[in-house]
């Protein structure tokens, strides 16, 4: 039986969700055929999904036949929730794309095609609403070749062997050899996605559903899964009675109930948790199970810290999604409402939504949400009103705005307070749009450990940090560490953090800053007579516009614009077209904003009052510190400018070089001082064939000396494990601290084990003595970068580090 997981994927209103009920209708796994403007499908059981008529959130059914069994994953179609969408793709052995035969390709449409040759996904296109009478096969066709690819081949003309050996250079020169192709040379083609067969039909009248099920089966291949355990999450959703559930795709080996699953967080921080039951969903309803192979999608229960975008087992860390939000709407609570205990339950939905992004400004005590669009936003506050049971509003919002530099810098960051020392040293350098930051070190370990290095690394990478314009993240940068020093008695980890942070920020006051803001890629479709109304507003909003396209009575207009200027655009398109004009927008990434200075007034961010993003220095001096001004850190910094001393070297190098070529134009060439030589003293002969040798003395000439024996390096993962109240109580100041609270003292340990787990890279295991405890079952918790054990009754630190180390030794 073929095994495959195949995602659903669709522009909005191209009857993406009518097609998978046609599916299900089609297979016998549903006996009534749903209809989206009934509000009974099988896949949208959201109550806001039938609401609105559109998908979203993704949802899992199980097609069943004679020689197959599909895991169908139904996507959102809406560009609000494409997160959705992008993560889904990461868990699909195949895809069908959806395409409105009253539509054909838009921009979504290809923006969905991009992400699926992204991740070399096989792709079947399905041309839908093909009962319309004005949609026409060979346009269509036409379209889906341009706009897509020429390796869109019509179902019909997948026996056409010119068609297909067109596709691929390995089927056209078998094709050349033989003269014919085999079906599993066209299979191999389909499952490779070099080959992506199209199909055309009606879902609402369940034509062509069957045919597009056969070619899946015909022209897919069997994955092949390893034996070893691997498994990729691409989703966190809650039941009804609230309990998490974490949805996975087993890639290899299988997963069983009590299993013990570990990963890693976005923190870093380490985890090892027990499933302790599996769903298999299909709709509403599921089906618990005690166990699953390889290439089964379900859902798990008892993981708390697993989140989307996580990888188990063998599995190699995923790509970083390509959508972000665009837009941050401020929270408004009700009058009494504690903002921290607010904030405490929004962050539950961010797990749900990872382009969902809340914020808290302690200095302002607001909390901020950062989204995609309108949609998700009124999506958002009936999930708060409903599950959160708050009621709150949202202010007008902007568009999210982004910072990097046009020039080349160097940051310093020194933090010296009593007892303290850390510099570092940063080059920012601007890199191109849409590559975001990306840190590397350039320095010497003589002058900086390479444990020091990693430290600084893991602060440039942990924060968001922001730019001095208007406070927002920055972009498009490369930052390097090139010079950083530490004192081998007074320096800890904290001190890099500081220093390194400091470094970023006074980098960027140094440096040329630009503000950058989003862009959409829009296609605007309106009657011939409001082209130039639509090209005059575009004109008024700053935007980029390709050539008018003309079909039949309609023209379409395409090109991009800032978000800020087009978002409202459609309500407006809506009412003076009377309802005939229709606006397609698609992110298309940042670029510089057009009305910068007016932004950066409005917003009125000043860097030098943002105390938590200090620009600033500490300097040490009669032993006290005190504050340096970022514009007079170069005054009082130990280490020597890098980009100066490069700068000058690089000037040195070119004054030699200009006075070696000043030289030799003033003195004679060797063939003039030849034939003054030879005038002088007659012709010279050659010797040897005119070869000189030359020896070195035997009395210099070194001996070759013994290779020395390579010392044996240990290639494992390094553990250090701590008994917690043994250290407590021989360090005298913890055991002060412990002599007024307990709690303290263990907090105080876990941090600065913390920050000596980031300066040593070991992994580190903390145990604390629980055994007097009765009924305890004991805990692991991961606080950052480190385990902390709690045993449990009648187990002692010390047997459990000796059964933990014996463990370890394997």
């Amino acid at each position: 039986m073929k095994k495959l997981t195949v995602g659903i994927l669709a522009h909005v209103d191209s009857g993406k969700t009518t097609l998978s009920e046609a599916l299900l209708y089609t297979t016998g796994n549903i006996r009534k055929f749903g209809r989206v403007d009934h509000a009974d499908t099988f896949l949208d059981t959201h109550e806001l999904e039938r609401d609105r008529g559109i998908t979203i959130f993704s949802k899992q059914a199980i097609l069943y036949g004679n020689d197959f069994e599909f895991t169908l994953l139904d996507t959102p179609g809406h560009v609000d929730f494409s997160s959705e969408t992008e993560r889904t793709l990461c868990v699909l052995d195949a895809a069908i794309l959806v395409i409105s035969g009253i539509d054909g390709v838009q921009s979504h449409t290809e923006t969905l095609w991009r992400l699926l040759r992204k991740h070399s996904i096989p792709t079947f296109i399905f041309v839908n609403k093909m009962d319309v009478p004005s949609a026409d096969r060979e346009t269509l066709m036409r379209g889906i070749t341009k706009r897509l690819s020429s390796s869109c081949i019509e179902e019909d003309r997948l026996s056409s062997f010119d068609d297909v050996s067109m596709c691929d250079e390995a089927l056209m020169e078998k094709y050349l050899e033989t003269g014919s192709l085999s079906q599993e040379d066209i299979s191999s083609a389909v499952s490779s996605a070099k080959l992506f067969p199209c199909y055309f039909g009606s879902a609402l009248k369940n034509q062509g559903a069957d045919r597009l099920l056969s070619g899946i089966c015909e022209y897919m291949k069997q994955p092949q899964y390893p034996d070893s355990f691997g498994a990729r999450i691409y989703k966190i959703s809650r039941d009804e009675n609230g309990k998490r559930l974490v949805h996975l795709k087993v890639t290899g080996g299988a997963l069983c109930v009590r299993d013990s699953l570990s990963g890693k967080t976005a923190a870093g921080e380490e985890w090892n948790e027990k499933i302790d039951g599996i769903r298999i969903y299909s709709g509403a309803k599921f089906e618990s199970v005690t166990e699953v192979p390889a290439g089964t999608v379900c859902a798990v229960t008892g993981l708390s810290m697993a989140a989307a975008g996580d990888t188990l087992g063998f599995e190699k860390e995923l790509p970083v999604p390509v959508l972000e939000p665009v837009f941050n709407y401020r929270v408004i609570l009700p009058e009494k409402a504690d903002p921290v205990t607010a904030y405490s339950k929004l962050k539950l939905l961010e797990e749900e939504e990872p382009t969902l992004r809340i914020t808290f400004d302690r200095r302002l005590s607001e909390i901020k949400l950062l989204l995609m669009g309108q949609i998700q936003l009124e999506i958002i506050k009936n999930l708060i009103s409903t599950r959160l049971l708050m009621d709150v509003s949202f202010d007008a919002g902007r568009v999210v705005y982004r910072e990097t530099i046009a020039d080349t810098v160097e940051g310093v960051g020194h933090y010296e307070p009593l007892r303290h020392y850390a510099e570092v040293h940063l080059i920012l350098e601007p890199a191109e749009r849409g590559t975001g930051l990306s840190f590397c070190t350039d320095c010497s370990t003589d002058e900086l450990l390479r444990s020091w290095q990693r430290l600084i690394l893991t602060h440039l990478e942990e924060k968001t940090h922001v730019g001095v314009l208007t406070g927002a993240p920055i972009t498009d940068m490369k930052i390097t560490l090139v010079a950083g020093r530490a004192h081998k008695k007074h320096t800890e980890g904290g001190d890099f953090r500081e220093a390194t942070y400091r470094a970023v920020r006074h980098g960027l006051r140094r440096a040329k800053s630009v503000l950058l803001e989003p862009y959409y890629n829009y296609e605007i479709t309106v009657p011939d007579s409001m082209t130039g109304r639509v090209m005059t507003d575009m004109q008024r909003f700053g935007a980029v516009m390709n050539p008018p396209e003309s079909d039949g009575e309609m023209t379409t207009v395409t090109g991009h614009a800032p978000v800020s200027k087009i978002q409202h655009y459609g309500l407006e398109l809506a009412d003076f077209s009377h309802g005939k004009g229709r606006i397609i927008c698609t992110l298309r990434g940042y670029e510089e904003c057009a009305d910068a200075q007016k932004v950066i007034e409005e917003i009125g961010y000043d860097a030098d009052a943002d105390l938590e993003n200090s620009c600033d220095s500490v300097f040490c001096a009669h032993g006290a510190g005190f504050l340096v001004k970022w514009d007079e850190v170069e005054n009082y910094m130990h280490i020597e400018s890098v980009l100066n001393r490069d700068n000058e070297a690089i000037e040195q190098q070119l004054e030699i070089k200009r006075r070696a070529e000043n030289y030799l134009a003033s003195v004679a060439s060797d063939t003039e001082l030849m034939a003054i030589f030879e005038r002088t003293y007659g012709p010279i002969r050659k010797r040897d064939g005119g070869k000189v040798r030359h020896e070195a003395p035997k009395s210099i000439v070194e001996k070759p000396k013994a290779p020395k024996a390579k010392p044996q390096i240990f290639d494992g993962e390094e553990y250090l494990l701590v008994d917690g109240y043994n250290i407590i109580f021989a360090w005298d100041e913890l055991k002060k601290q412990a002599s007024q609270s307990l709690d303290l003292a263990r907090t105080t340990l876990i941090h600065r084990l913390c920050n000596y787990q980031g300066f040593c890279g070991t992994k580190i295991i903390l145990v604390f003595d629980a055994y007097r405890v009765k009924k305890n079952p004991g805990s692991i918790e991961n606080f950052r970068n480190i385990s902390v054990v709690y045993t449990k009754e009648a187990e002692t630190a010390d047997s459990y580090i000796q059964k933990v180390s014996h463990e370890l030794s394997k």
